[in-house]
This record gives C-alpha cells, sequence and structure tokens, in this order.
C-alpha cells in the first residue's frame, strides 16, 4: 500500500504542468452560469419546459466539445413525481350531509385512492406507544375494524416542546396506528389547543409520494363537530377532557361516513445528461473516472419545496446551488476534451436530474450505468462551489472512501492557496452518496453554505468566478492524478451508507440505506447496508425488500420508521424480507 501512495504522490508532480494547461475561460463560466442561473429558466425544477432547455443547452456543450454522448444522444431519462393534485371526483358525507372539498374537507397527500361507507370511533390523539419508560394507547380494548376513526390532531401536550409525545402526532404516524389497528380510513379534527385556526391542511408535496393505504381526511372542526357528536359535546370538550386527565378517552359515534378520495399525480420526465471522452491508455481506457453535479433546482419555490423563504413564489435561480458546480463540470469537460490524448483512463462527464427531490437522478444513475459498474474508479462531485470565501476555504467531503485521497489532496494542495478541510465520511446530502452506497471511492467538493441557500436570493451576481477557477484547477489536478495512476484507488468504508437520523424518537437503527426511489408498496427496498451495522450481522444484503418487523407489516419508508419508533436498543427483532423472490426471516440484534 506504501508503494501505490508513493506512486500517486509522484504522479501528481509530474502532472502539474498538465493540470495548469487547463485554461478555464472566466467570461465562459460567467455566460453559462449566468444562462443557467437566469429567471427566465424560473429554478430549473424537474419536468419543466424550462428543466428541458436546461439540458438541452448542456448536452450541446458536451457535442460541441467534441464529447460522446451514450443512451439516447447523450440523455438518460427517469420519471419523478412533482406534484399531487385533489380530482374533482372527491366528496365527503356524514350521514345525510354534503361537505365540499377545499371548504369543509381536505386530503392529505399520503391519502389512498378509494370509496368507504363506514362507522365511526372516535379514538382520542389516535397514537399508541410502548416504550421503556412510557405507554399510551388510545386504542386499548376499542374495534375499530373495517371502520372510520375519527382523530384529534396534535397531542396531549400541546406546550410542551419537549413532550415524548411529539414523534408519534404527526398525521402520517397517526394514519399508519390506524392501519394497524384495521381501521378503514381516519379523520382528522383540530381542537383549539392544537388547531386554534381550525384551518384545513394544504395538500403538499411530498418528495416520497407514498400512499398510506387508508384514506386520510382533514375535516374543519366548525362543519363537523354538530354532525358528528350532535348536540351532547364539543370537539373542544373532549380534547380538554384529554389533556386534563392525562389518559386516553374513546367511543363510538352514531354516525356513518362515506367518502370518495381521489388524487392524481404528476408523473414528469427528467434528465441526466451524459457525456465521455476515451482514454488514451488501451488497456485503462476501460475504466472511467466520473465527474458530477446536479443542475435542477427548486423552481419557483413554495411551500413544500425545500425553499428557506416558502412564503415567497418567485424563481429560485440557484446560481450556487447548482449552477457553480454545474458550468464547472461543463467547464472541466471542455478543458479535459482539448487534453484528451495525455488522458489513460476515459473520464464520464454527468449532470444529474432531480437531486434536490433526493438524489434522484444520481440514484436512477448508478442503477442504470452505461458501463459495468466495477469500472468506476472515482466519483468527484461537484456542488456549490461558486462562493470562495477570503479565507480560500473549499471542503472536500469522502476523502475516507480511499486509503490514497488524504496525500492525494494534500500534495496537490501544496500548488495552490487554497486552504482544505476533509471529512472522512462516504455519506452526504449530494450525489456522491449514490455512489458511495456503490463502493466507490467519492469526493465532494464545495465551498460551503450561506444565507442565500434555498431562497430567490442566490443570484449569479454573487458568485466568485476567479474562486470557482481555483476550485476547478484543484479538480483538474485531482482528475488528472487518479485518470493516469496505473493503481485503482482502493475503496474504504467511510461512515454510514444511510442518513444519519436526528428525528426524535429514533433510538436505534438497522444499519441500512433505504431505496428512497421507489413508489412501491409491498415492501422497502434496502438500497445499502452498513458494514457491522445490526442488519449486517442479521444477513441483511442489498437488494432485500423488508416486508414486516416483528409481525408488522412494512410496506413504504413510513411503514419502516414508525416501526422503528416502537424499537429499543439492544432488542432482538425478526425482520421478514424477500430476497430473489424468497421469503425469508431475519434474526437482528439491535
Amino acid at each position: 500500500m506504501r508503494i501505490k501512495t508513493i506512486f500517486f504522490l509522484l504522479l501528481i508532480s509530474g502532472l502539474s504542468l498538465q493540470a495548469q494547461q487547463l485554461q478555464f475561460s472566466k467570461a465562459t463560466l460567467q455566460k453559462n452560469l449566468y444562462f443557467l442561473a437566469s429567471d427566465s429558466l424560473k429554478g430549473r425544477f424537474p419536468g419543466t419546459a424550462e428543466d428541458k432547455i436546461a439540458v438541452s443547452f448542456i448536452r450541446n456543450y458536451f457535442e460541441s466539445n467534441h464529447l460522446i454522448l451514450p443512451e439516447e444522444n447523450g440523455l438518460q431519462p427517469f420519471t419523478v413525481t412533482t406534484s399531487v393534485e385533489a380530482s374533482s371526483e372527491n366528496s365527503l358525507a356524514i350521514n345525510t350531509t354534503n361537505g365540499v372539498y377545499g371548504t369543509d374537507f381536505s386530503l392529505y397527500t399520503f391519502s389512498s385512492n378509494t370509496t368507504l361507507s363506514a362507522d365511526v370511533v372516535f379514538t382520542g390523539f389516535g397514537m399508541s406507544i410502548e416504550t421503556d419508560d412510557f405507554q399510551w394507547n388510545d386504542y386499548e380494548n376499542l374495534d375499530v375494524k373495517d371502520k372510520w376513526v375519527l382523530v384529534l390532531k396534535g397531542d396531549p401536550e400541546p406546550e410542551n416542546n419537549d413532550s415524548r409525545f411529539i414523534p408519534f402526532a404527526d398525521t402520517r404516524t397517526k394514519t399508519l396506528f390506524a392501519r394497524d389497528k384495521g381501521a378503514k380510513g381516519i379523520l382528522f379534527i383540530g381542537g383549539s389547543k392544537n388547531n386554534p385556526s381550525d384551518e384545513l391542511a394544504p395538500l403538499l408535496f411530498e418528495r416520497a409520494v407514498v400512499s398510506a393505504g387508508i384514506p386520510a381526511i382533514d375535516i374543519k372542526k366548525v362543519w363537523a363537530e354538530s354532525h358528528l357528536l350532535g348536540n351532547e359535546m364539543t370537539i373542544d370538550s373532549l380534547e380538554k377532557l384529554i389533556i386534563a386527565g392525562g389518559k386516553p378517552y374513546q367511543f363510538s359515534l352514531n354516525s356513518k361516513v362515506t367518502a370518495t378520495t381521489s388524487l392524481v399525480r404528476n408523473d414528469v420526465t427528467t434528465y441526466n445528461i451524459i457525456g465521455i471522452l476515451v482514454g488514451s491508455d488501451p488497456v485503462l481506457k476501460d475504466e472511467y473516472v466520473v465527474i458530477g453535479a446536479h443542475y435542477d433546482h427548486l423552481g419557483m419555490g413554495g411551500q413544500g419545496s425545500g425553499s428557506r423563504m416558502p412564503d415567497t413564489i418567485a424563481a429560485h435561480i440557484g446560481a450556487d446551488d447548482n449552477a457553480s458546480g454545474t458550468t464547472g463540470v461543463m467547464e472541466l469537460a471542455a478543458m479535459l476534451s482539448k487534453n484528451q490524448v495525455q488522458l489513460k483512463r476515459s473520464v464520464l462527464f454527468v449532470l444529474f436530474g432531480a437531486e434536490e427531490m433526493g438524489l434522484l437522478g444520481s440514484r436512477h444513475f448508478v442503477k442504470n450505468l452505461p458501463l459495468s459498474k466495477e469500472k468506476v474508479v472515482a466519483m468527484l462531485n461537484l456542488d456549490m462551489i461558486g462562493r470562495l470565501n477570503e479565507k480560500s476555504a473549499v471542503a472536500i467531503g469522502g476523502t475516507g472512501t480511499a486509503k490514497e485521497i488524504d496525500s492525494l489532496l494534500t500534495n496537490v494542495a501544496k500548488k495552490g492557496n487554497l486552504q482544505l478541510s476533509f471529512s472522512p465520511e462516504g455519506f452526504g446530502a449530494s450525489d456522491h452518496a449514490s455512489f458511495y452506497a456503490e463502493n466507490i471511492p467519492v469526493m465532494f467538493f464545495s465551498t460551503g453554505a450561506h444565507s442565500d441557500y434555498h431562497t430567490p436570493l442566490d443570484s449569479p451576481d454573487k458568485i466568485n468566478y476567479d474562486g470557482m477557477i481555483q476550485v476547478l484547477e484543484l479538480v483538474g489536478d485531482v482528475a488528472i492524478a487518479i485518470a493516469n495512476s496505473d493503481e485503482q484507488l482502493n475503496f474504504t468504508e467511510a461512515g454510514p451508507k444511510e442518513r444519519a437520523t436526528g428525528r426524535r424518537g429514533f433510538k436505534v437503527t438497522l444499519g441500512i440505506m433505504p431505496d428512497f426511489t421507489s413508489n412501491s408498496t409491498d415492501g422497502l427496498g434496502v438500497g445499502g447496508v452498513t458494514k457491522g451495522g445490526p442488519a449486517d450481522r442479521g444477513g441483511m444484503l442489498k437488494g432485500d425488500k423488508i416486508t414486516g418487523i416483528n409481525g408488522m407489516p412494512v410496506g413504504t419508508i413510513y411503514d419502516y420508521m414508525n416501526r422503528l419508533k416502537q424499537l429499543k436498543p439492544g432488542q432482538r427483532v425478526n425482520v421478514d424480507v424477500e430476497r430473489n423472490n424468497e421469503k425469508m426471516i431475519l434474526i437482528v440484534d439491535l
């Protein structure tokens, strides 16, 4: 290993003139970035006409610089869901009184599409919690099978910001509780303590649009309570009773609810854009260095978009995030194309779509590579490289994913004035994580976040273009060193291959990376398994599908998260999985 590291260091010193010959054009960077971050492209949201304009612009730039365009002339299409809308077929009747959609009732994004007529049971706050030191069961000794449950919004401790109820009080979790107990539908209504304005829940788009399996309806208290409860009690009195008493309260109602719920998903096509420079070595040209960035952004913003100014509907033009990385990859392609004969390995450039929706483009790409996965020797990811500060600070993630990376970067840095900070972890909130999950060495280059991040204020006039060139020279040096080494980087696992949860209520983890790209409801795909974690020790493999935990079904990522909330460290659990169409049970110690 020491010999390989020394070879890399010698290679870097020998290639310094080549890297300096990559004459990046500040004018070209500015021109391309101002176009991609223009108001006319309206934030480059996946599936829009403006998204297609950006895609064509990038593809044509690759073509003009003589890159080979694989797949569909350089484009790799994939489908994403960008919105969910209520159809005109929605209806709700309490006994014989009809409600009006949008005025008297609304749907949650995770509601299933169905028609249901059934009796109603009031189940308090609709929670079933059992932890080491806390038990609460709104369903105790209650038969809700094939019925509607009427559930209060919020929790019994609305003024306690540290309440133990908080991890279980969201509407989707309550819907899963209801489904587990056999209910066929759930009705949410708010009391004055938890929902003082009596507002209907907006139909907010979720990045992972997955049905909870039963209809989930929000209803206006001012319209519904007299029809549901009669004149003997009110929703506010029931909420007050439970809060004051500190214990569940439930009963059957003398009401029947008939509803049709209908949501329409807006599925669109967006693209990854791919260009290839073929290396000159007759053997090594079959191996590839991948250089990538995401080109999409948040569109016009709004609630649920990821904007940090969700009440402002305006073009989130995303100059730094990530027109900077996009134009950087484009310029690296142009400059390396002029020096193609000096590259032993091939270089694959890829601009990913739908990163902001959950790394969807890069995850689709690694599942549908235009080459063998074993031929990818490294992935370099550029995300937000346009705000180099006065300290010339550049953060590089993934430095622990190959044994040679630290030394490589340290020696490259000697030639410039950049102040590099290293983070060994391979996982992160950008597209390199998709490659790390496939055991590919990664490096993630960024000049860091800022106050304009995910707002309409992230504009091209605030980009440090001279700083961008410094970053691109660094990435160019690294790419050339890897492309021309006779040895491959040696992958090492550096941290988990899943997002570490900060959500309250999760005391345990299985140690997997879920497959977030799937919209199926018959199990949770395992996108990666953390070495040495509980799932790994229990025999779980990447590609397995989790269908149950401790006898309770797991159909979606939300089912999985809800099951985790109920588990505790040291517990032994049975995990139902499907592997190659074979069902099996794994014993996992947490």
